[in-house]
């Protein structure tokens, strides 16, 4: 038979940013005939976590989900009211708004505007991976007056540049999964496992004694990546560590994607 080559499991990250764009960032059609101008602004943990809880969605009454915005999440009751799209997969953690007033042809654009949308935050700019937790707002829109000028080979470009543009200048960060790890062993392992969730990144946040049993409980969170052959630490307690994982959350990346030799820039 063929050889089979046998490579390292893929680990996917997700693409983020930590502060608001400093300044509009503005991106020409491929005709100079259009503009547009967009900036980023990081949407918080617990709105990410609403929208993939399904708790704010695209399927809500505008009214309702803005006032949810405003009341629970501190958002500008205008851009709240005027929420476009969820993306990627017209679902995702990352919201498209409209921060513009009274720009023509603004109607006929947006389906263009929502496309560029989908696609960004299907592909970041550090490493083409999905984004979550980024909002999107559109500041400022010039079309021409010309349809044949402004059809959709132009528009979705150039916003998709400009999205590009407002994610990079909003000190953009790399978030990586990490599972949620509970490994039963007896105090004579427990140095062994602290040691080896020391060595991959571990966080332990609790180790508690079951009373009545020689067993302890060791709870950490640990990096999706660094997981890979974690389970032969059975082999080497003899089988009287027992661990287990499950998929907990995603992390930012403390590390500058932009500084070189940094975890972030390896990835």
């Amino acid at each position: 038979g063929a050889p089979l080559k046998v490579s390292e499991p893929i680990v996917s990250y997700r693409e983020t940013v930590t502060a608001a764009s400093p300044e509009p960032c503005l991106a020409k059609s491929t005709n100079k005939h259009n503009r547009v101008w967009m900036s980023a602004f990081p949407l918080g943990t617990d709105l990410t976590d609403a929208v993939e809880a399904g708790e704010v969605t695209s399927m809500q009454e505008n009214l309702t989900r803005a006032r949810t915005l405003v009341d629970k999440y501190e958002w500008d009751s205008d851009l709240a009211r005027k929420v476009w799209a969820f993306g990627p997969d017209f679902n995702g953690p990352n919201i498209l708004a409209d921060g513009t007033h009274g720009v023509q042809n603004l109607a006929e654009a947006r389906q263009n505007l929502v496309s560029g949308f989908q696609w960004v935050t299907k592909e970041g700019v550090l490493t083409e991976e999905s984004m979550r937790g980024v909002g999107l707002s559109i500041l400022d829109l010039t079309l021409h007056q010309d349809p044949m000028h402004r059809g959709a080979g132009q528009v979705v470009p150039c916003a998709r540049r400009a999205m590009l543009a407002a994610q990079y200048t909003a000190a953009p960060r790399l978030m990586e999964p990490m599972f949620r790890v509970e490994v039963q062993c007896p105090e004579g392992c427990m140095g062994t496992v602290y040691s080896w969730l020391n060595r991959r990144r571990g966080q332990i946040f609790e180790a508690e004694h079951r009373e009545g049993t020689p067993m302890h409980t060791i709870r950490a969170y640990l990096p999706v990546a660094e997981s890979f052959g974690f389970d032969r630490i059975r082999g080497e307690t003899s089988g009287q560590a027992q661990p287990q994982m499950v998929f907990s959350h995603w992390e930012v990346l403390a590390a500058d994607p932009f500084e070189a030799l940094s975890a972030a820039e390896r990835v």
